[in-house]
């Protein structure tokens, strides 16, 4: 950020939530499904913490999950150029993910 590579920047995080629930998962379970989808990866984590009600945090964040979905994709095939104030939303969504995912 601090040297704008937005669109680095956006991977990165993108790649800090992917990682987070797949560890998440893997200290769970003993696995983690082979998928980028970080939708699919927190229904699977909702499935092995029913307590926790990640799908309400899903719903209420699915705007943010989707964005970062994209930012995977688009990062691996696309050309597309991330804006500052986008990532920093982005930056700013990690921040209550963390808060939801290191309390699992």
């Amino acid at each position: 950020m601090r040297r704008k590579e937005y669109d680095l920047s956006a991977f990165n995080l993108e790649q800090f939530y992917q990682l987070l629930l797949k560890y998440k998962l893997l200290i769970k379970t003993g696995t983690y499904p082979r998928t980028h989808s970080l939708i699919r990866i927190l229904r699977e984590l909702d499935a092995a913490y029913p307590e926790k009600n990640l799908s309400s945090f899903i719903e209420s964040e699915i705007l943010f999950l989707t964005k970062m979905e994209d930012v995977y994709i688009v990062s691996r095939y696309l050309p597309r150029r991330f804006e500052e104030r986008e990532v920093e939303q982005l930056l700013a969504f990690a921040k209550r993910f963390k808060d939801v995912i290191e309390n699992i």
